[in-house]
């Protein structure tokens, strides 16, 4: 058996807000860098692509209406040009991408907090959308269905991936973990709105260091910032944006081994990109004492049961002809 060994990347920044062609261009840029320092993985913070909706956590949804609209206008189609050209950066610097994205879906009342795994090859083998929109995000996203929770296999590993709030999702966790996966990408974005004795950065690595933990994997945590663009941009409809919007400890973004432990230096607030080697093999031994896929775990008692299939709209029924059949 090989148990790879790489370098991985994670970049903490905020999008060019509603602008996909600027943000596709700024992710091209770390993608390149972190090709250049030996990374062969990358992570992206969660709809990456292009900006979150703030609006949703200090307006009223009558006042945000508005910038739902210019959501869905700024949400892209991941057969469309804006991640081809994403894609060919993968190829063009033997990369694997994991990038959080608004996907457009068919109606205009649809959109998906999606995250795409792209291979160095410049496939996108995996596109995972958010299973449940958290709180004041139900205004924005639709939700996803189990067909995506897969891992996915690539040159560096078995990847899998969970967006925000979902990473508290036990069974959704314990599902990918059952499929194999050796690297966890968990991309969130800066929640400075959260209750004051809320404390965004500590929980971002609570949560990666209970999946690395149970699960004996490495963590890759990738968050956004709240550029002084974002709050220029919603200020007129509300004058104490910064107030608002402005809070320390509010984005983390690092690395966390088999062992529940940080690897090296997080990002706390500050925008950048940091890296991390990443040995597979570290995940084996810490399975000899918790091995909640196998020996630790009791499968008499306990049966879980995951509907993968998509979720469909509509079902056409054609009668006539099911009757000529028989």
């Amino acid at each position: 058996m090989e148990f790879k060994k790489f370098k991985a990347a994670t970049v903490q920044t905020s999008p060019v807000f509603l602008n996909v062609e600027k943000t596709i261009d700024k992710a091209i840029s770390f993608v390149k860098e972190a090709a250049n320092n030996g990374a062969r993985l990358i992570a992206f913070p969660e709809v990456f692509v292009a900006g979150y909706p703030y609006w949703n956590w200090i307006m009223t949804p009558v006042q945000g209406s508005k910038w739902y609209e210019e959501l869905y206008k700024a949400s892209v189609d991941v057969a469309g040009p804006d991640i081809k050209r994403l894609c060919q950066a993968a190829k063009d610097n033997d990369i694997q991408i994991v990038i959080g994205i608004n996907e457009r879906g068919k109606s205009y009342g649809e959109i998906y907090n999606t995250n795409l795994i792209i291979d160095n090859k410049g496939v996108i083998i995996g596109k995972h959308r958010k299973l449940v929109p958290t709180w004041a995000e139900k205004l924005t996203w639709s939700s996803g269905d189990g067909s995506s929770l897969k891992v996915y296999d690539t040159e560096v590993g078995p990847i899998g991936t969970l967006a925000c709030g979902e990473n508290t999702n036990t069974l959704a966790r314990y599902t990918l973990l059952t499929q194999g996966e050796l690297i966890h990408i968990a991309n969130y974005i800066s929640l400075p709105v959260a209750p004051a004795d809320y404390n965004m950065a500590e929980a971002i690595k609570i949560r990666a260091a209970a999946h690395s933990f149970e699960g004996k994997l490495f963590t890759i945590v990738s968050c956004s910032t709240i550029s002084q663009e974002i709050m220029d941009a919603l200020k007129p409809d509300v004058p104490n944006v910064e107030e608002l919007l402005t809070r320390k400890n509010s984005a983390f973004s690092g690395f966390i081994g088999p062992n529940g432990a940080v690897i090296g230096e997080p990002l706390i607030d500050d925008e950048g990109m940091i890296y991390a080697d990443i040995d597979l093999a570290k995940c084996i031994q810490p399975k000899q004492m918790h091995d909640i896929l196998g020996h630790y775990n009791r499968f008499d008692i306990f049966d879980l049961r995951v509907n993968i299939a998509p979720t469909k709209n509509i079902t056409f029924i054609n009668n006539h002809e099911e009757f000529n059949k028989r």
